[in-house]
């Protein structure tokens, strides 16, 4: 009879800012003697550096007897082999969780918000103090369970990328971007100042500053299967409309295509460095992607307006 693996803890950490001050200077010394035109900053580097590492000590602790153990930095992502038995935990803030999405496949992903008084943790929802009960219920099958849609871009050449908050399509200076758009039965040629195709997770995001300025109202809850499209600063230019700004995709997709010579790009959640290129008369086709996010979260009584359900529940769909 086959051996069943113990899960496997996967703690997942960026460089804290006086890690960065510190790679830079050399020293903590001459750090602080190189920030002191900052007033505070220095100190709250190190306020920041002390509460990650109290968190990260905590997770370690708090794991249940006879999980095996791994710790990596957001730098070894694309490289790390996840297995199916892992339990992902990034301690940090919420941006670290996007990072993450688009490379695991069903591993829970309980995220650990180190500094909740600070940071609004909406997916790293668990404080310190929290995290022992809630990797417990992962433990025991029993922890609640969000399907975070996750948002896929592919190219005609076949090329792909995932997102969790949203998909930049533009110029990677942000500079005017040229391009058809067809959402639907809706098609317009547009210069702008880039696209975006958003999920209902990065809908409190970039996206809600977008809506703000336009006066609309996106209306994706965070669980949604949906996605929206929003168009910064089209340009009313002769050839080009202003029309097709923004627009809800219930189901289907959204197909766009290149008519900028260089510098097209299309990049997720905010990570200019890892992109497609997207030149002139390259099509790239956005739609919802065959997998999802499962976020380990607060039970949903907790959570307004998000429906969970319990791993245990997930995985008797998932076989």
């Amino acid at each position: 009879m086959a051996s069943v693996l113990a899960p496997r803890a996967v703690i997942v950490t960026r460089p804290t800012d006086l890690e960065l001050l510190i790679e830079e200077h050399g020293t903590r010394e001459q750090a602080r003697f190189m920030t002191q035109g900052r007033p505070g900053w220095f100190g709250e580097s190190v306020r920041r550096d002390e509460l990650q590492h109290v968190a990260v000590a905590a997770v370690l602790n708090g794991l249940p007897i006879g999980w095996r153990r791994s710790q990596i930095s957001r730098s070894d992502l694309a490289t790390f082999g996840f297995a199916p038995e892992d339990v992902v935990i990034p301690v940090g803030q919420d941006g670290l969780v996007a990072n993450i999405a688009k490379y695991v496949n069903q591993q829970p992903v309980l995220g650990v918000n180190p500094d909740p008084e600070n940071v609004e943790g909406t997916l790293t929802q668990f404080s310190v103090e929290d995290f022992k009960t809630a990797v417990s219920r992962v433990a025991e099958h029993d922890a609640t369970i969000q399907k975070r849609t996750i948002v896929q871009a592919h190219l005609d050449d076949g090329q792909q990328l995932y997102a969790l908050n949203e998909l930049f399509v533009g110029h990677h200076s942000h500079q005017s971007a040229r391009y058809r758009l067809r959402v639907g039965d809706r098609e317009e040629r547009q210069s702008s100042s880039g696209l975006i195709v958003v999920t209902g997770t990065g809908a409190s995001g970039w996206a809600r500053s977008i809506a703000r300025e336009r006066k609309v109202q996106l209306n994706l809850e965070a669980s949604s299967t949906q996605l929206a499209v929003l168009v910064r600063e089209a340009f009313p230019a002769p050839g080009f409309g202003t029309d097709l700004t923004t627009a809800t995709v219930n189901s289907g997709h959204v197909t766009i295509t290149s008519e900028m010579g260089e510098g097209g790009v299309i990049f997720g959640d905010g990570i200019e460095s890892d992109f497609l290129r997207f030149t002139w008369g390259v099509q790239v086709t956005i739609q919802v992607a065959g997998r999802s996010l499962n976020l380990v979260a607060k039970p949903p009584k907790s959570v307004a307006g998000i429906e969970g359900r319990t791993l245990r529940k997930h995985l008797a769909v998932s076989k």
